[in-house]
């Protein structure tokens, strides 16, 4: 209930665009607040992971302006609440401002797009890249399912110990930046999980059963991983809404 009508308000608010409003750390914001504990922490990583979503400081603030007023007006009959931005507590402007300053700084101090180790994406910055292109077909007015697609890659390795480990999913980003070289999003979500966001047009299935081969042929250099399971690849329909794909992602790198 406080869910809803805290997107309803953040919406009526100038929120621009729906789908990009879901985190898990708005519902993580919503629990405290049910439990009438301190919001402080749960706000701080609101405002980390909005700008960690490409949320500006503005919109952020605005959304938080919201919440304060569902939360200081009872329900109103069609559901809408007028947002007051001066309105909101400073301590908890100022959690959010914070948390959102020190994400969205150290991502260009720090230039953490990229993992150490494979020189993939990090799932940080996919995200980012999800929110672009969901924002790019609302423009457009088609669903995201039809314009691009995610390719999931894991590796079973479970039996696998030592330098093997790394070194295999370094082959693997090799054979993805090899086949998927036309400006795809390549990114790493775990220790045996990589995908690839691609366009999909009428090569991208021959591409992706190309990597599979690639991959397969490649992790034969090293005995340990040559005797493991093949790789498993799979294609992941993106959903209609935005925040249903951060869940996806957040799904896939639990694999």
């Amino acid at each position: 209930m406080l869910r809803a009508r805290w997107r309803t308000a953040s919406i009526a608010a100038g929120w621009r665009f729906p789908s990009d409003w879901g985190l898990p750390e708005v519902d993580d914001v919503c629990s405290s607040a049910v439990r009438e504990a301190d919001l402080t922490a749960a706000l701080a990583g609101l405002g980390r992971a909005r700008a960690e979503s490409g949320a500006g400081l503005d919109e952020t603030l605005t959304d938080l302006a919201a919440l304060h007023a569902v939360l200081t007006t009872e329900d109103s009959r069609d559901g809408l609440i007028a947002t007051d931005p001066n309105a909101a507590p400073t301590q908890l402007l100022r959690a959010a401002a914070l948390a959102w300053a020190d994400a969205s700084c150290g991502e260009l101090r720090n230039a953490e797009t990229t993992e150490n180790l494979t020189s993939l994406s990090t799932h940080a910055y996919l995200r980012t890249r999800l929110g672009e292109v969901y924002r790019q077909a609302a423009r457009a007015g088609v669903p995201v399912s039809d314009t691009h697609a995610l390719l999931v890659v894991t590796l079973d390795l479970s039996s696998v110990t030592g330098w093997s480990r790394l070194m295999a999913m370094v082959l693997v980003a090799d054979v993805l930046r090899e086949v998927f070289d036309g400006g795809e999003s390549i990114a790493i979500l775990g220790p045996s999980v990589a995908v690839v966001l691609a366009e999909r047009d009428p090569f991208f299935g021959d591409r992706a059963l190309h990597a599979g081969w690639l991959v397969t042929e490649r992790l034969t250099v090293d005995p340990q991983l040559a005797s493991g399971q093949r790789p498993w690849l799979r294609v992941e329909r993106l959903p209609d809404a935005q925040e249903d794909a951060r869940a996806l992602l957040h799904r896939v790198s639990r694999a």
